[in-house]
């Protein structure tokens, strides 16, 4: 007999295999285990993610936020001294359910100290060559610029929000009325460009604009760009990462741009993360670090293009 939105014994298995080669791996590479908070005074500004917010009926003054990532409370762990870690758990994001997206999953984050985005980028090829050996071989590094250039003729870093509607309306994608450069650059990525990623093996982005990577350092050029990459696999997103940003006025300071962005947009605009800044300017060590979702790794392991058939218990409100 099988329960509805009940995995079977044989998916709980191959799921429970997955972890514990996750954990093998990082285990012969010294890489410590950590556990944080899932619930948290505060969250991250970024325009992109929502967070979910807690009100406590006991405490009717008191707001928290379920974590959309480990990163905040990993680095102040980094600035404490625990040296290279790793966590695999739960996080939470708001307004994403689908087929590839679930409001609760799991994610994998780790941070490497003295790497750049260049050397976790191996990494992160090591890992998936271990967990996937037969689609993850092979594969491309392309700058953010030249990928969307392949995909769309279009060249990102230059482009204004007119060239970019032409782009996607030529291409049969709807462009909301009035949406902002950098929305209109995330639709063109998510429509046109990513879909056609890393059918060879796993392909890496990088590169991309100065704006779109708040934690990220910034490396030298016109125009910058960010440390930041991002791993595809069959046209699936799997990983984000950065080479960190470490200084703490700078942080203060995008954090500051983003939650101004958001107000003025209506949205609700999260306090700032005083424990990570403070983190930050006690000194946070040069280092990479990169998430990944676990649930999706499991999903080109099975071959399958639906989130929910991979997890142990389907969500009911999907």
């Amino acid at each position: 007999m099988t329960l509805a939105g009940v995995a079977p014994r044989a998916l709980l298995r191959r799921r429970s295999a997955l972890l514990a080669r996750l954990r093998d791996f990082f285990a012969r590479r010294g890489v410590l285990e950590v556990d944080t908070p899932l619930l948290a005074a505060t969250t991250t500004p970024d325009p992109a993610i929502a967070s979910l917010e807690v009100v406590s009926p006991l405490q009717p003054d008191w707001r928290g936020y379920l974590q959309t990532s480990p990163e905040f409370a990993m680095k102040r762990l980094l600035a404490g001294g625990s040296g290279d870690i790793y966590q695999l758990g739960h996080v939470f994001r708001d307004g994403e359910a689908g087929r590839r997206h679930l409001r609760e999953f799991t994610l994998l984050e780790w941070y490497r100290l003295g790497y750049d985005e260049h050397r976790l980028m191996d990494e992160v090829a090591e890992l998936l060559a271990a967990l996937l050996p037969d689609a993850a071989t092979g594969g491309e590094r392309l700058s953010y610029r030249a990928a969307f250039e392949r995909a769309t003729g279009v060249d990102p870093l230059a482009a204004d929000a007119q060239a970019l509607s032409r782009c996607l309306t030529a291409a049969g994608v709807e462009v909301p009325p009035g949406l902002p450069l950098r929305a209109r650059l995330d639709l063109a990525m998510g429509t046109l460009v990513i879909p056609g990623l890393g059918h060879a093996g796993p392909c890496f982005v990088h590169d991309y604009p100065a704006d779109q990577a708040a934690l990220a350092a910034i490396n030298p050029g016109e125009p910058p760009t960010a440390a930041r990459f991002e791993v595809f696999l069959a046209g699936l997103e799997l990983g984000n990462g950065f080479r960190e940003l470490t200084d703490a006025r700078e942080q203060r300071r995008r954090f500051e741009q983003e939650r101004t962005w958001r107000a003025a947009q209506g949205w609700p605009v999260p306090p700032l993360d005083e424990a990570l800044l403070a983190a930050l300017a006690a000194g946070l060590p040069a280092c990479a670090g990169v998430a990944m979702g676990v649930d999706r790794l499991l999903m080109l392991a099975l071959e399958t293009d639906d989130i929910r058939q991979v997890v142990p218990v389907e969500p009911d409100d999907v």
